[in-house]
């Protein structure tokens, strides 16, 4: 049984329905950001970072998204979440992925967590000025560059595509429409319809 601690609207949600995919036992606990349950000792056992995902294994605790997108799939091989047959496509996914935690998400972050990088009101407030033509410009580039249809890796579903779904969840709140981004918008609903993700969001977003 693995354990995925998560918040909603947070970047675990793309774990989450990696899970929901991959047929593995499961478990998700929440983690009740403001209640500041991330900083509490016991949770910061299993991610000294204070944030979200984090699957706990029999082996330990994995944190971030792109190796425990990674593990998902490969411990789970039946769902065929990932290329792991072939190193150059698995190493592509693995791309996608550092890209959406090292770019994308960093863009985001600098929003609500601009402290994370500097200090002073005006600092905050530049930071935050420079968030949607950031996303934009990302955004931009799985449209034109990365998303080749109509999964993220072409015809194979992977579990990159539940974090970029994630991200794309994030743009509306920015005041960015995601029929900006034609391709994105297409992935996103298609992505609406898969039976894991209608679970997951199930959970995180109750009625």
């Amino acid at each position: 049984m693995y354990t995925l601690f998560y918040s909603p609207n947070a970047c675990s949600l793309a774990s989450h329905i990696a899970l929901a995919e991959s047929g593995l036992p499961y478990e998700v606990r929440r983690v009740n950001f403001a209640e500041n349950e991330q900083r509490s000792p016991e949770y910061l056992k299993h991610n000294p970072n204070g944030r979200v995902p984090a699957l706990v294994t029999e082996k330990g605790t994995l944190i971030e998204s792109p190796a425990i997108l990674a593990f998902i799939a490969q411990s789970a091989p039946d769902a065929k979440l990932a290329p792991l047959d072939d190193p150059f496509e698995f190493a592509q996914m693995q791309g996608f992925n550092s890209f959406i935690a090292s770019s994308l998400h960093v863009a985001y972050a600098h929003n609500k967590r601009g402290y994370r990088w500097a200090d002073g009101q005006e600092a905050l407030d530049a930071m935050k000025r420079k968030v949607a033509p950031n996303m934009r410009m990302y955004f931009g580039m799985v449209e034109n560059d990365f998303l080749t249809g109509p999964w993220v890796l072409g015809e194979a579903y992977s579990v990159a595509d539940p974090y970029l779904f994630t991200m794309a969840d994030w743009l509306e709140g920015l005041g960015i429409g995601r029929e900006e981004f034609p391709k994105v918008a297409d992935h996103y609903r298609r992505m609406m319809e898969r039976p894991a993700v209608q679970k997951a969001l199930s959970i995180e977003r109750p009625a």
